[in-house]
């Protein structure tokens, strides 16, 4: 087997591991083939119109989507030298204009100096030298967190543990006074009108599932009409086909415009009629980093849907992101996740406006949630209490508002504007490795600082394997998003995600990982005389 001189050294010594790569990479490895397997999975009903049907049939190119050496970041000016004939070396002298700033803010991250990949097959110095830097390049699943969060939760633990709203004793009253000066934190940092309009829940998950289960169930009826989008997260897809059910309402979805890999809001247009109750969409896409145009959603719906349409914005990968003000949304429920925004895992919050909120059923009962009990009947406590039933995740809640304190001290205005040059970088970047297709909006559009991509070669899975010998922390898979890539006509990808802790660094060492992976892969497949068919292969076990 021929390797390219390219490959890392540390590639080539892994290059055992191939005998563990899935069969889909082994099968795989003929890209036409793969292609047409993909194709054969976008089975996919569409709401019956001219426009969707033009969406669907028009073949998805990636290509199409690459960033060209000129392009520079949206809004901002170039301050990139290409004074290279060929533009292939302008990324060595690029230039982040807040990066001094920011590279403080990495400091506050203990675990992004520790270094990963050891087997533990060896010992001492040997163990260490087999270990890698870690490059953390997955924060659209999780972000890490800083000590101010860290240190809120041991404090927490260490001085003041103890139930909360419970008590008349010192520890109860100190718990209570930070769990809610947490819910206060959040209210500042969305714009809410009033605290009470901040219900803590596990997550976006469970806020989506919420306002499901205690709003839709109740209000709708055979008839009425719930409308979502093809690009969602299955946490925005799973609740709302139950509620279907459960109701007899019509559930509806907004094809992806798959030439754009932007939200097709013409299809939306056609799709609202005045039965629409329910309209829920994401604000930013997790697979493709789109940020959608919620304004102009908003106005569409209000203009055209039932007058008591609620719209539902899945604000994950929006609200550690950039500034998000609820006033000037216009929206009726926003979901977030607290450990994608430096808080722990296992809390988030659900806003709604509080006179929604109150006309709402419990989600659960129990202790906290009630008003008075009797043995024939209760009556339930006003929000947020009526949706936070039994003993909260009280830790989490104070560590989260510790997060929101800990970004708003940063500056949401200074975060957006340092991650809109992650986002150009990271896409330019990507676009200019050969073998790679990124998926997503057009090069003129702003997106967010996240990337999903396929190889030539190589299935994601195992690309994400070989990367993390490197040290490098992708994601593989469909991210929760099936539909979502059926209808680009991939069944999985890679997504490499950052935050504000990322640098031009990270970006420039998982571009040099990635295309020693890549030319690793592409000698395996010039040794490939064979078809690619199944006949011929034979597996390494």
């Amino acid at each position: 087997m021929k390797m390219g001189s390219s490959v890392s050294s540390s590639v080539v010594a892994y290059g055992i591991a191939i005998i563990a790569i899935s069969t889909s990479t082994i099968h795989g490895l003929e890209s036409k083939r793969y292609a047409s397997l993909a194709r054969s999975n976008m089975a996919f009903a569409v709401p019956p119109s001219r426009r969707q049907q033009q969406v669907h049939s028009s073949s998805f190119s990636p290509s199409s989507l690459c960033m060209s050496a000129e392009v520079v970041p949206p809004g901002t000016t170039s301050n990139v030298k290409t004074s290279d004939d060929d533009g292939k070396t302008w990324w060595k002298e690029y230039k982040f204009k807040d990066a001094d700033f920011f590279e403080k803010v990495r400091q506050e991250f203990p675990i992004l100096s520790i270094k990963v990949g050891g087997d533990g097959s060896n010992d001492g110095a040997e163990e260490e030298e087999s270990m890698k830097e870690l490059i953390y390049l997955d924060s659209a699943a999780t972000s890490h967190k800083p000590l101010y969060v860290t240190d809120a939760l041991t404090s927490y633990y260490n001085k003041i543990n103890s139930n909360v709203h419970r008590g008349a004793h010192s520890l109860s009253r100190l718990a209570t006074s930070k769990y809610e000066k947490a819910r206060d934190s959040i209210a500042k940092f969305v714009n809410a009108y009033s605290r009470n309009e901040i219900v803590f829940t596990s997550g976006a998950t469970e806020s989506l599932n919420l306002v499901a289960s205690s709003y839709a169930r109740s209000k709708l009826t055979k008839g009425d009409e719930i409308i979502i989008t093809e690009m969602e997260h299955h946490s925005n897809i799973v609740p709302w086909q139950i509620v279907a059910q459960q109701t007899g309402a019509t559930l509806k979805y907004v094809p992806l415009n798959v030439e754009t890999g932007e939200f097709d809001i013409e299809t939306l247009d056609s799709l609202l009629t005045s039965n629409t109750k329910i309209v829920s969409f994401q604000h930013v896409s997790n697979v493709l980093g789109t940020i959608n145009p919620v304004s102009d959603i908003v106005t569409l719906v209000r203009s055209k849907a039932s007058p008591d349409c609620k719209i539902v914005l899945d604000a994950c990968q929006s609200v550690p992101h950039m500034p998000v003000n609820v006033q000037e949304l216009g929206v009726d429920f926003l979901a977030a996740s607290g450990h994608k925004m430096c808080g722990p895992t296992g809390i988030g919050f659900l806003w709604a406006h509080e006179n929604t909120l109150n006309d709402m059923p419990p989600y659960m009962g129990g202790g906290e949630m009630i008003d008075d009990v009797e043995m024939e009947k209760s009556t339930y406590a006003p929000s947020p209490a009526r949706f936070e039933a039994g003993t909260p995740a009280i830790a989490q809640s104070i560590g989260l508002g510790a997060a929101v304190d800990y970004l708003m001290n940063i500056g949401m205005d200074r975060i957006h504007a340092y991650e809109k040059e992650l986002a150009y970088y990271l896409r330019r970047r990507l676009c200019e490795v050969d073998g790679v297709k990124v998926l997503g909006p057009n090069e003129d559009v702003p997106t967010a600082a996240l990337v999903s991509f396929v190889c030539d070669y190589v299935h994601a899975s195992d690309l994400s394997t070989f990367l993390d010998m490197e040290g490098v922390a992708v994601r593989a898979g469909h991210h929760c998003c099936q539909p979502l890539h059926k209808a680009v006509g991939h069944s999985h990808s890679a997504r490499a995600s950052l935050y504000i802790y990322n640098n031009k660094e990270d970006i420039d060492k998982f571009i040099e990982h990635l295309q020693d992976t890549l030319s690793f892969f592409g000698s395996l497949e010039g040794d490939n005389d064979g078809d690619g068919s199944d006949e011929e292969f034979v597996p390494f076990i």
